[in-house]
């Protein structure tokens, strides 16, 4: 083989890899290859080997995972005029990649924005008890708007979370003190229905002594026996029948 063969093949080698590698294209499995072609979308191709057209087709790879969007502390002012700083998060991917190239510039940004202007949107349209206690029905709400928004890009919203409310200090004071206000009278309901209950028994009690004397005395013994062992002193014990007759002759 002469030198001028040699150079030969390597000149076709050289040529067929400039023809051949910019052909393959590999696309992983959670990717997809959006392929354009002078320009032109000509389809997308799925996870494997690909092959294009060299130096006329153009394949541009698109992540088609979950991606998280945590949203910056928005300054929101509630429907009934309370300012509050909330943040949320998203979670959303792209289920269209051909239209998340040819429809939006950056759809991860876009979204961003719009969920930024939706959340401050939508919780000005709530009030604050609504944002504290129903905070799922929010949470809805805001995923569908921003999923309607971003539908036409090729993008879905999966789940928009509401995270942290913060309310203005003045706010949180005010709402301490009513909290423990309802706690002081929660405490004092259950105190006043236990002395009705203590009250009821009581009175049972008297009724069923007052029945049974036999069953007084061995209670005034228990009393006494209880008292002694309390204050580690002797006492000596009344009879009942004496404490009555001296009451009688006092009256």
């Amino acid at each position: 083989m002469t030198v001028q063969n040699i150079l030969i093949a390597v000149g076709a080698l050289v040529v067929l890899a400039f023809l051949i590698i910019p052909a393959i294209k590999i696309v992983w499995q959670y990717q997809r290859g959006v392929v354009f072609r002078f320009g032109k979308l000509v389809g997308e191709r799925g996870p494997g080997l690909n092959f294009i057209l060299p130096y006329i087709d153009r394949m541009i790879i698109v992540d088609m995972r979950v991606e998280t969007l945590v949203v910056e502390p928005q300054e929101v002012i509630t429907r009934d005029n309370v300012t509050v700083q909330v943040d949320a998060v998203v979670y959303f991917q792209p289920v269209n990649a051909g239209d998340t190239i040819i429809k939006v510039q950056d759809y991860a940004k876009a979204t961003s924005q719009i969920a930024q202007t939706t959340l401050r949107s939508v919780l000005g349209q709530s009030d604050l008890d609504e944002l504290l206690a129903h905070r799922d029905k929010i949470n809805d709400r805001l995923r569908e708007i921003i999923d309607g928004q971003t539908e036409p890009w090729g993008v879905k919203a999966n789940i928009v979370e509401v995270k942290d409310v913060v309310l203005p200090e003045s706010l949180q004071r005010v709402m301490s003190r009513q909290a423990e206000a309802e706690r002081e009278k929660r405490a004092k309901i259950i105190h006043a229905e236990g002395e009705e209950i203590a009250s009821v028994a009581l009175a049972k009690a008297g009724e069923n002594l007052a029945a049974a004397p036999a069953s007084l005395q061995l209670r005034y013994m228990q009393t006494l026996v209880e008292m002694a062992g309390e204050k580690n002193a002797t006492i000596l014990p009344i009879p009942l029948d004496l404490v009555r007759q001296l009451a009688s002759a006092l009256k």
